[in-house]
């Protein structure tokens, strides 16, 4: 823009870059924004809209559709993260003791504080996953499979129901 509007670059810049989102999409339907209180007409190919990432999330354009993620991982998300990764390392232990699918099984793992917060409040989706009847921490377990959760070491036991 500098040679287009000269000595005025940093009004056009403060005024380009005051816009409100409204504003922003006239700019891009109609393809040039006239300043206020100037002689200066942008066209759209004077300047790049770009879509910046907020703390917290990701965003990406393309063309005129603009798509924002919350990214922030709650302790909830935390949580259920590690309750699915329980539920595929007892799937596994399962599969391993040639369990049939639809037998019900008993769990017991040692009581442990980086899953015991996630196992006490997702339970019911564990178990369902798992089909197990029961799901017992134990903080003197010593026998069972020893796993691996985020590079947390956990003994868990299973037998049918």
């Amino acid at each position: 823009l500098g040679p287009k509007v000269g000595k005025d670059m940093k009004a056009v810049a403060d005024a380009l870059t005051s816009l409100t989102q409204e504003e922003i999409n006239q700019f891009e339907n109609e393809g040039q924004y006239s300043i206020l209180n100037t002689q200066y007409s942008i066209l759209l190919d004077d300047v790049e809209i770009v879509a910046e990432d907020v703390p917290g999330w990701q965003v990406t354009n393309l063309g005129k559709l603009t798509v924002a993620l919350d990214v922030t991982l709650t302790n909830e998300l935390k949580q259920e993260g590690i309750s699915r990764e329980l539920v595929n390392r007892i799937q596994n232990m399962r599969k391993d003791l040639d369990f049939e699918v639809t037998d019900k099984i008993n769990v017991r793992a040692k009581e442990h504080p980086f899953i015991a917060e996630a196992i006490k409040n997702n339970l019911s989706y564990i178990c369902a996953e798992i089909l197990a009847n029961s799901f017992e921490l134990d903080n003197d377990l010593s026998t069972g499979e020893k796993v691996e959760i985020d590079e947390n070491e956990l003994i868990i036991s299973i037998t049918k129901a």
